[in-house]
This record gives structure tokens, C-alpha cells and sequence, in this order.
């Protein structure tokens, strides 16, 4: 039997009309999909009300794929794509399978021959890297740092070596709520001439991408970035 195809369908980031950051061709093949796997279905379920999706919500099928999921659980969520059927991925906000736990389902896909279509959308960590001036060509991202002080400032130090030996930018997220504390550990941690960028509720009305070395941004009022969606690059 031919398979189904697992289309990787992006979401905006943040409250913004879905045209201005998806092609009509992608709000198209969401419009059309009866099978789903999310990250979090109440927002799934939000984003297809936005699209309008062809069918009543009741008809189409969201199962969800989590960092609580076990691994076990990835056979039953790829079936309606085994069985045929067009099955779309999408995450809680922007990219799905980057920095996202819908990568394991990605990688059985490709194991059992169902073919995988990643669709244009928005990225947090490329939008934030292109906009930051830093190395575009030479980067890694690191996902959360440590949550403690003194081993978040520890790991700033060992990235910052890295950088600087690597001439590579480094990007990292932060749960929302200890944005601050991550650019005063930032700040408290690097060399004078290391270049911080913060990129804040990228893609809304609200954007903002400052980048400066850590000495310009001692001198200055730090912006209000707390429970604000924030990605942090470095480059020494």
C-alpha cells in the first residue's frame, strides 16, 4: 500500500494574521489534512479555526506529540500516514522538528519509507540569526542553558571560549520568565568585546533585535524582555 506523505507544517510565533508569515501554499495543504500530530492540541486546534480548515474541527484527528511522550507511542501516531493518509506535524509555535519534539517522528517516518515535505514558515533561531549581524556562515544552537546561576554563567564561559576559537555565533533560549536573569548572567559572565544580540517576540508588531558588545549594553538600560518569547546569540 502507498504510504501517506508527513507534511511539516509551521505556525506563526505569536499573535500575527497567518498570511504574513505563511505562504498561501502552505495555509492551502493545512486546509485539506484530516490527520495531525502536535505538540499541544488546544493550539492546534486554535491554528486550524485561523485557516479555515475545509472541514469541521470535529473531523480531523489531533494526537499529540510531546516531551512527556514515550517513544513507544510514535508507531500509533505515524499509522494514518502508513495507512495512506496525509498526515501534518505542527509545533506549539513556529518550526516543527527544530528544537521541537517532533523530530522523533520525523526520524521513524524515514525509517519506514513515509516521505517527509518540510514546508516554508517562520523560525525563531534563523529570523534571530539573520537579524543579529553575527556569523551566519559558523553557528550552533544550544537550546536551554542551566537554570542555576552558577552553572548558567559557567556554561557562558565554556560557549564563549568556544566561540572565540571557533569564530562561531552561539544561540540559546531561555524559559520566558528568566529572560532577565539571562542577560544579567550574560553580561556578568563575558568578555567586554563579546557581542550579546537579544532578539525579542520576533515576527509580532512588538519585534526587537539589538545587538551590542557586552561593554555597550552594560552602559545602558536593559530592555524589558521578561515572559517575552527571546532568543539569545553570542559571538566573541
Amino acid at each position: 500500500m502507498k504510504t501517506g506523505t508527513i507534511y511539516l507544517i509551521p505556525v506563526p510565533l505569536g499573535q500575527t494574521p497567518l498570511l504574513a508569515v505563511l505562504p498561501g501554499p502552505v495555509v492551502t495543504c493545512a486546509q485539506r489534512l484530516t490527520h495531525f500530530v502536535a505538540e499541544n492540541a488546544k493550539t492546534a486546534r486554535a491554528f486550524l479555526k485561523l485557516l479555515p480548515s475545509d472541514l469541521p474541527l470535529q473531523q480531523i484527528e489531533i494526537q499529540e506529540l510531546n516531551q512527556h511522550t514515550p517513544s513507544s507511542a510514535l508507531p500509533r501516531l505515524l499509522a494514518p500516514a502508513l495507512a495512506g493518509s496525509d498526515l501534518g506535524l505542527i509545533s506549539e509555535a513556529g518550526c516543527p522538528a527544530v528544537a521541537d519534539p517532533g523530530a522523533a517522528l520525523v526520524s521513524l517516518a524515514h525509517q519506514q519509507g513515509v516521505p517527509v515535505v518540510p514546508m516554508v514558515g517562520p523560525s525563531s533561531i534563523l529570523l534571530a540569526l539573520m537579524g543579529s549581524g553575527l556569523s551566519g556562515q559558523c553557528f550552533a544552537f544550544h537550546g536551554y542553558l542551566p537554570s542555576a546561576t552558577a552553572e548558567r554563567e559557567n556554561r557562558l564561559r565554556e560557549l564563549e571560549k568556544e566561540s572565540r576559537r571557533q569564530q562561531r555565533a552561539q544561540i540559546f533560549i531561555e524559559t520566558p520568565y528568566r529572560n532577565r536573569q539571562m542577560l544579567e548572567s550574560l553580561l556578568a559572565s563575558c568578555a567586554t568585546g563579546t557581542r550579546i544580540c537579544v532578539a525579542t517576540d520576533l515576527t509580532l508588531d512588538s519585534e526587537r533585535i539589538t545587538t551590542r558588545t557586552v561593554s555597550e549594553w552594560r552602559r545602558q538600560q536593559l530592555p524589558e524582555i521578561s515572559r517575552r518569547p527571546t532568543v539569545f546569540l553570542m559571538q566573541a
